[in-house]
Order: structure tokens, then sequence, then C-alpha cells
């Protein structure tokens, strides 16, 4: 059977100099697919006459025999999974030959793809894959089950795409999810997004939020793949950039100063004080911290499972946090939102005096930004929880131990919020050889060894 199925080679190059050859498939004159074979190669070693990859294709690229052999593998591969729809009468051969085909698949699994789909029909099961459509469902099965903020993010996440749609002039589908669309859509985020809702333009978005954005989108792309709604979309290369954060935290000495703050002339700010507080000696989070019930609290003990990882958390409440909790449920303190939290306690930091210059640096549009702001304009809800774990730790506190009521699910992303300067480093290590021995160097190993 002679199939309008074809060999090509896309003309979009790659930050690498490489082209994807591709297989194009036109079921009519306006209706037609492209398949992806993940093999890359520069464009001017492409035959487009015989369809084939040049000989003189330099084999750092691979071995042109070997590669034409396995083109021709998947033009034969797709081939059948078209010649298979048209023979079962399947409504919408193109559909299924986006929704079937993908490099490995294997053609003898025909039959029972074939089925699956028509069990989804038969349930009524719509099996709509606009990107968007999809994304909208999956934010719908997870409301119940994630933290508050996911839903924001899925919604970021998906603004992100129709931003970079708008910007590519031509609409992202399933069948367009490549390494070479990460790469673009990582550079579109990078220098050319435009930020909402801001007074300011600013373009482009942190290294962090970034590799939110991917960790998020990639997550989806799993569960959809899972669930067989759309074909496997290989990831590979899809890293999830990072930088470390330069962010702040108060010693014990700055907490009890803005505890002992003389807010007679600022009573507005005395509840959003006592929960800036309570986070620093509690380590939860912002959700946390602002919904604790009164049940939660039992023995001087706080039970409290956690939003974000629904993780039970038991806390020892020390005196000044137990304090707080019983005047908030004396008084039946209103709940706070986080963007008037983190608004107040920067005026709190300031009247308590936290004032020293601290300069962070980040990465945006590829390039080095650096701010110099007073300490408490850097404070935040996190700080809270960054506070206490580095106190715990500079306190000696055994690392496991802290990671039971922070919740941590691994050393290394606990290390991330320890935050001490190369002078408190110095200073504890300093400690540390006293209590083994003394700061003479020889003297001390000579105890340790005896």
């Amino acid at each position: 059977m002679l199939l309008p199925i074809k060999l090509i080679c896309d003309r979009r190059v790659r930050k690498d100099g490489t082209n994807p050859v591709c297989i194009q498939y036109c079921y009519s004159p306006e209706k037609r697919t492209v398949l992806n074979t993940e093999i890359l190669i520069p464009i001017r070693f492409w035959n487009k006459k015989l369809s084939r990859i040049s000989k003189e294709l330099p084999e750092n690229f691979g071995n042109s025999d070997n590669l034409n052999e396995r083109l021709g593998l998947l033009l034969r591969k797709a081939e059948d999974i078209v010649s298979y729809a048209i023979k079962r009468q399947i409504e919408d051969p193109l559909s299924f030959l986006k929704n079937t085909f993908y490099t490995n698949f294997d053609v003898a699994s025909l039959e029972r793809t074939a089925e699956e789909a028509e069990l989804l029909k038969s349930k009524n099961i719509v099996s709509n894959l606009d990107l968007y459509f999809q994304i909208d469902d999956y934010s719908k099965s997870k409301a119940k089950k994630v933290c508050k903020d996911m839903p924001r993010i899925y919604r970021n996440m998906k603004e992100n795409l129709k931003a970079f749609e708008e910007f590519r002039g031509e609409p992202i589908t399933f069948k367009c999810l490549d390494l070479n669309f990460y790469e673009e859509f990582v550079d579109f985020l990078t220098y050319e997004y435009v930020q909402r809702r801001r007074k300011a333009r600013i373009v482009g978005l942190k290294i962090n939020t970034i590799g939110k954005t991917i960790k998020q989108f990639r997550t989806f792309l799993r569960n959809r793949i899972r669930k067989k709604i759309i074909a496997p979309v290989d990831m590979d290369g899809w890293t999830i950039i990072e930088e470390e954060v330069d962010a702040v935290y108060l010693s014990m000495r700055e907490i009890n100063v803005i505890y002992n703050l003389d807010l007679s002339k600022f009573p507005h700010l005395i509840n959003y004080r006592n929960d800036f507080v309570l986070g620093c000696l509690t380590g939860l989070r912002f959700s946390d911290f602002s919904e604790i019930m009164k049940d939660d609290v039992r023995k001087d003990m706080l039970y409290k499972k956690q939003n974000k990882s629904e993780h039970w958390v038991v806390i020892p409440l020390r005196d000044e946090a137990l304090q707080i909790l019983k005047n908030r449920f004396r008084d039946n303190a209103s709940s706070l939102t986080n963007a008037e939290f983190n608004r107040h306690i920067k005026t709190i930091g300031k009247l308590a005096g936290i004032k020293d210059l601290i300069k962070f640096s980040h990465k945006k549009n590829g390039k080095d930004v650096v701010e110099t702001k007073p300490k408490y304009e850097w404070i935040t809800s996190h700080t809270c929880r960054r506070s206490f774990c580095t106190n715990e730790f500079l306190a000696a506190t055994p690392v496991e131990l802290i990671m039971k009521i922070s919740g941590h699910k691994s050393v290394k992303d606990f290390y991330k919020y320890i935050r001490i300067t190369p002078e408190e480093a110095g200073q504890k290590i300093k400690e540390l050889w006293k209590n083994r021995g003394g700061m003479n160097a020889f003297e001390a190993e000579s105890k340790v060894a005896s």
C-alpha cells in the first residue's frame, strides 16, 4: 500500500546546530502530523531527493548506514500503524498514529492499543489531547491531594506555556515535545518572557522559577503517560536547572529582640510578630503555623500534619511558642494571609533594628544580578523555617532530629536551608576544637589518642 508518509528533516535548527529527522504523515491536504525519530543531524547531510542521510555524515553524529537502517525501521513501523488503523476502520487514523507511535513502540501490541482506545471511548472518557485541557484535568485531579499553593503553580505553568506558544507562533502539542522544545522553552523563559501583573516591564524569570516550571511540567507529562492518555514523551535531557538560593536567617538574639519589641504604637503588627516568632521556634511553613488549632497542642507538644508533604510532625513547644499559641486561642486571632505577613514582618524587622546591609546575587537573562538591601528587606515567611533549621544546627542538635521536626525528606534538601556565615562556621569549629581538648593541635591530638 502506498501511503502518504515519508521521512523529512525539520528545518528548525537546534542550539547544537543539528536538525531532527522526522516522519511526516499527510492524512489530507489540511491534516498532517510529524513524528519524532529522535535522530539528529546537520541538515546539510540530509539527501532530500532520496530521503536518506548522506554518507558524508561525520562519525560524531553517528554511522550513516546504521542511522538510515533505523530510519527505515521507524518508517515501516509508522506505515504499519496507519495500515492497521485503515484496516480496522478507525475513525481518525491520524490521531491514532499520533497517540500510538513512539520509537520503541512494539507493533505486535497494536491490537491491545486499539482495544484500550475503544474501551476509553465506550466508557465515555473524552480523549481530548489539547495540552491545556489535559493540564486543567490534571489540576482538578490533584486539587484534593496537594497543598493549597499547587493549583497556583499549575496555573503559572499553563500561563508560561501559553506565552511561549504565542511567542513561537504555532500551537504546542504533545507531539512537539522533545529536547528541541525543552531548550527553546527554557531560552524563552530566560530571555523573552515578560512577567505579568507587574507595574514595570520585567523580562525573564529567575533560574529556580524556570526550574520549578520544568519540574511540574515533567510531572504532569509522566502522569498523562502513566494513564495512557498520551504516548510516551522522550524527556531525556530535560534537566531541572537550579542555583543555590541566597537567603537570610535570624539568630536567636535577633528573634528575641523581635519577640520583646514594644509594638504598643503599632498594635496591628502584634499578631504578625507573634506568628513570625512562632514560625522561627517551630520550623513550620506559613501554611502550617498560620492554621494551628487548639486540638493540635497536647501536653506542651504540637502535633501537626504538614500541608505540603502531608507528613505528621511532633514538635516540642518552647515556653514562648506555647504562650503565643495560648494567646492566639484565647483571643480567637484571625488567620493571616501570606502576602500581608511578608509585607508586615519587614516593617517589624526594621523596627527591631535588623538593618545590616546584605548583598545577594542571582542569575537572570543569563547575567548575574546583584542586590544590596538592609537585612529586614530580605525577611519573608520562609525565613522562619530557615532560622529554625540553622539555629538548631548551630546548637549541635543532631541533623536527623531537626529533620524529624522540619519534615525534610533528604539530608541534601535539609542542608539547602542552612545559612551560616564563614565567621559562624569558623567559630563553630573553634568551639569543637576546644571541646576536644583545646586549641593546641598536638596536645589535643595526644589527648584524643589516649
